[in-house]
Order: structure tokens, then C-alpha cells, then sequence
């Protein structure tokens, strides 16, 4: 165990993170297990250091109901990620991970897109808060991947990857789809998508629709998105819109 509390400890890592940038070129930091330690730390080592880029891994369980399924409301869980930010600094490069939207898109992609639309009607994840801090992602090497400890089903994984690569937020794409899955060209079509139409962090979203079987939005008047089998949307995409990608049961116009 480290014990980050140590002044030495500190020092040294600082030191280490400051010539990772330095001679190596490293310049974004990966906090694993963010729980392990307080946020203060974490301040510490971000403030002495001054990466570009921080994203914490903060991962805890979703608020469940008595049918073992996520419950509507996530805003306790989603509150602990934007509280990790807050105290490191949210005017820093600080960001964390998006499990909530993780752990909500699990479940939506199995004929419960309803999920998609929080009480408020905005996205029901750490991007319907704070989208700019927020990093998306559809699996990791411990959700998917040998680990397999929480992936999405297996099956509906373009349609996590139409999800987060249309919304705002900071997506993140897993190497295993992207390499090893023949997912690259899907994935890519979708990346160029949210490139041309200069999609970011801190987009506009608009939910159409969010039923059990669709899933309709709208970021910046640029760019919709749709998720599920429901197939006639006709009358519900404006006029001038063409489709720019698709697959199995997602279509991103």
C-alpha cells in the first residue's frame, strides 16, 4: 500500500509525474482507484504536476431496486463523480469517468431505452450535469475485455458507441472493439461524424424521444441520433437531414 498522506510519498511522485511529462511526453494521467485515496491528494498531484488532461476512475455501484434493475434516478451516484471534481478542481483539467451513463446504458440497450431520459429530461448520467467533465465510455479492460465484470451485452455495443459518440461529454473508444472486435470502420464512421459537425464536450442536447424501443436526440441542430428497432421515424427527423451512419439497430443523421 501507498500512503498518500506521506510527505515524501508526495514528493517522489510528483517528481516522477513531472519527468513523465518532461522526457517522456506524457502529458494526461490515468487516476486508477480514485476511491483508494481523497481527492485533496489527487489535487496535489494534479495542481504540482499540470497535466493537460486527468480523468479519475470512480467506480461504485448504481442505486438498485427490489426487480434487481438500476433505478430511474441515479443522481446520488452521478453526485459522487461531479464531487470528486469539484474538490480537485473544476476549473482544472480534472474529469472522471461516466459510470453512471455506463451502468444506465447497460441496461437501456436490452428494450429499455426509456432509461435515456432522466426526470429532468436531460441525459440521465454525469453528462446531463457536467458534461464537460465527464468521460464516456461503453466498456474498459475491466467492464469488458478477459475481465468481463460488467460489460455491455455484447451484441448492442455499436449502439453504446452511437451513443457516446453523438452526446456531449469526452467519448472514450476500448481498444479490444476497436482492434480486435472488426468494429473499426463502424466506429470510425461515427468518430468523423462528431468531427465534421464539431461535436464537443459541452454540446447541446435535445431528447426527442426515449421509449422502450427508441431512442431519438438531438445535439447542437447538427446531428440526430437514433437508437432501437423501431424503424418508421420519418415524420419524427426534420427535413434536409440525411443519414451519415447506421448499423445494427442504431442511425445517426
Amino acid at each position: 500500500d501507498i500512503d498518500h498522506l506521506n510527505l515524501r510519498v508526495q514528493k517522489e511522485l510528483v517528481e516522477w509525474l513531472n519527468w513523465l511529462k518532461a522526457d517522456i511526453g506524457f502529458d494526461g494521467w490515468r487516476f486508477d482507484f480514485a476511491k483508494g485515496y481523497s481527492a485533496d491528494v489527487a489535487k496535489i498531484y494534479i495542481d504540482r504536476s499540470e497535466p493537460s488532461f486527468a480523468v479519475a476512475e470512480i467506480w461504485t455501484s448504481l442505486a438498485y431496486g427490489g426487480d434487481g434493475k438500476p433505478n430511474l434516478n441515479q443522481d446520488q451516484h452521478r453526485q459522487e463523480l461531479v464531487n470528486w471534481v469539484d474538490k480537485v478542481g473544476g476549473k482544472g483539467p480534472a474529469t472522471t469517468f461516466d459510470f453512471t451513463t455506463k451502468g444506465i446504458l447497460n441496461v437501456a440497450v436490452e428494450g429499455e431505452l426509456w432509461r435515456l431520459r432522466g426526470t429532468d429530461g436531460k441525459a440521465p448520467g454525469m453528462i446531463g450535469w457536467w458534461p464537460a467533465k465527464a468521460v464516456t465510455f461503453v466498456d474498459n479492460h475491466d467492464t469488458g475485455s478477459t475481465q468481463h465484470m460488467w460489460p455491455l451485452p455484447s451484441d448492442r455495443v455499436m449502439q453504446g458507441y452511437a451513443y457516446i459518440l453523438t452526446h456531449p461529454g469526452t467519448p472514450c473508444i476500448f481498444y479490444d472493439h476497436f482492434f480486435d472486435w472488426g468494429l473499426k470502420e463502424e466506429i470510425d464512421r461515427l468518430v468523423s461524424v462528431r468531427t465534421r459537425h464539431g461535436i464537443h464536450s459541452e454540446s447541446k442536447l435535445q431528447i426527442i424521444e426515449a421509449d422502450a424501443d427508441l431512442y431519438l436526440a438531438e445535439i447542437d441542430g447538427k446531428v440526430i441520433v437514433k437508437l432501437g428497432p423501431r424503424y418508421d421515424v420519418g415524420n419524427l427527423i426534420p427535413g434536409g437531414f440525411k443519414v451519415a451512419a447506421h448499423g445494427n439497430d442504431y442511425a445517426v443523421w
